[in-house]
C-alpha cells in the first residue's frame, strides 16, 4: 500500500472509530437517532477539523470531501440498532476510543509534518487531532471529560505523534513508520487502561514559613 494509501486509510479509519465513540456515549444517554448523529459526526470530525484550522488548509477535510459525513452518519446507524448487543458500552467506548487516538495522532502527525516541516507542529496537530473530538464528545454528552481521567490519555497520543515524526528524520519506510507509530500510540493508550498507568500527579506542599522568609531576607519585618 503507497504511504497515501496508508494516511487515507488511517483518516477514514480515525473518523469511523471516534464516531462510533461518540454514537456510543449517545446510547448510554438514551438519545435518539438525530443526537447519535450528532454526536458521533461532532466526534469522528471534530479532531480533524481543529488540525485543518490549525493549519490553515482550507476548506477543512470534511467539507472538501463530504464522504467522511457520510462515514459518520453510518456509521451512528450501525450503532443505534447494535448497541444493545455490547456487554459494557463504556469499555467498548475506551477500547473504540484507543483504536481512533492510536489512528489518529499518527495522521494529525504526519499532515502538520508535511506542512510544515517542523517536528514541533507535528507533534502538537498530531495531538489534538487525536484527543479533541473526544473532548467535544464529552463535552456534548455530559460525560466527565477522558482527559481528566487519571490514566495516560494525552500522552499516548504525544507518544505517537513523537515516534512518527522521529521516524521521518531516521528516514523509514513510510508503511513501517506508520505502524511502528500507530502501534506505539495503542500500546500506550491500550496500557494505561488496563494496568492504569498514569503520569505522576502534582502534591501540594506547604509553602515556606513567614520566619524562614524573614531568616533569609525575603520578608522585611514590618513598623
Amino acid at each position: 500500500m503507497a504511504p497515501a494509501d496508508w494516511l487515507l486509510f488511517l483518516d477514514y479509519a480515525g473518523v469511523a472509530v471516534f464516531a462510533a465513540t461518540g454514537a456510543l456515549a449517545a446510547s448510554r444517554k438514551q438519545l435518539d437517532i438525530i443526537g447519535f448523529v450528532f454526536l458521533a459526526s461532532f466526534t469522528g470530525i471534530g479532531g480533524g477539523t481543529l488540525r485543518d484550522l490549525i493549519l490553515g488548509q482550507a476548506p477543512v477535510f470534511w467539507v472538501s470531501n463530504p464522504n467522511y459525513i457520510l462515514v459518520c452518519v453510518g456509521i451512528a446507524i450501525l450503532v443505534y440498532l447494535t448497541a444493545h448487543l455490547l456487554e459494557s458500552r463504556y469499555r467498548a467506548l475506551l477500547w473504540l476510543d484507543a483504536i481512533g487516538l492510536a489512528a489518529y495522532c499518527v495522521m494529525g502527525a504526519a499532515k502538520g509534518f508535511a506542512a510544515t516541516g517542523s517536528a514541533t507542529v507535528a507533534i502538537i496537530t498530531g495531538m489534538l487531532t487525536a484527543t479533541f473530538g473526544g473532548i467535544l464528545r464529552d463535552i456534548l454528552s455530559g460525560e466527565a471529560s477522558v482527559i481528566l481521567r487519571p490514566e495516560i490519555y494525552v500522552t499516548a497520543a504525544m507518544a505517537g505523534a513523537g515516534t512518527y515524526v522521529a521516524t521521518q528524520f531516521l528516514e523509514f519506510q513510510p508503511s513501517l513508520a506508520i505502524s511502528i507509530a500507530v502501534l506505539v500510540a495503542f500500546a500506550v493508550r491500550g496500557g494505561a487502561i488496563i494496568f492504569g498507568w498514569t503520569m505522576p500527579k502534582y502534591r501540594p506542599r506547604a509553602g515556606r514559613s513567614e520566619a524562614e522568609l524573614k531568616r533569609k531576607g525575603i520578608l522585611k519585618d514590618r513598623d
